[in-house]
């Protein structure tokens, strides 16, 4: 079998990586349906399960949102036993945010098993193998979010409402 030229491993790489970006995608949509909430929702969750506690304005300025689609979000969480909100000792008029060790415990069921078989896969690499492939995903990471960054400054293709861009809020084709 003879060797792959250099152009035809770069296509691979970049067909696996977008079968891995959607591999991904689908896990997480699915957990999302497993746990009854929204993909912003799961994000939050992810945030919330790397911090001991973490401020309503600082998850807002992590997923985007505005304060009041924070609270929403917040809400519907804590409805689902998902996370507790209580005062900052520090400030009471501050609220600090929290997962519940239920909400821990269905995010392990689902992302556990993905963990423990992910560092089994990576046993079998060498240290230099290792280090090529975190310089891979830190470089492909820093060019999705300059990329990120573009799309959002850009302005959008058509109207939020379906409408023409530049149509007034609230009056699409007729």
């Amino acid at each position: 079998m003879p060797r792959e030229s250099l152009e035809e491993l770069r296509a691979r790489l970049g067909e696996e990586s977008q079968g891995y970006q959607a591999a991904v995608d689908a896990v997480d949509e699915a957990a999302a349906v497993r746990l009854g909430v929204n993909r912003t929702d799961l994000r939050c969750l992810e945030i919330l399960l790397g911090q001991e506690s973490v401020a309503p304005s600082r998850l807002g300025g992590a997923l985007g949102l505005t304060t009041g689609s924070v609270t929403a979000m917040l809400d519907r969480l804590e409805r689902l036993g998902y996370l507790t909100r209580t005062p900052d000792p520090d400030d009471r008029r501050r609220t600090q945010v929290r997962i519940t060790p239920e909400a821990a415990r269905l995010a392990w069921e689902i992302y556990g098993p993905i963990a423990e078989e992910g560092a089994a896969e990576t046993a079998s690499y060498t240290a230099e193998e290792l280090a090529t492939i975190l310089d891979y995903l830190r470089r492909g990471r820093a060019l999705q979010e300059r990329h990120r960054a573009r799309i959002e400054a850009m302005a959008p293709a058509r109207g939020r409402d379906g409408g023409e861009p530049g149509e007034a809020r609230g009056r699409g084709r007729r």
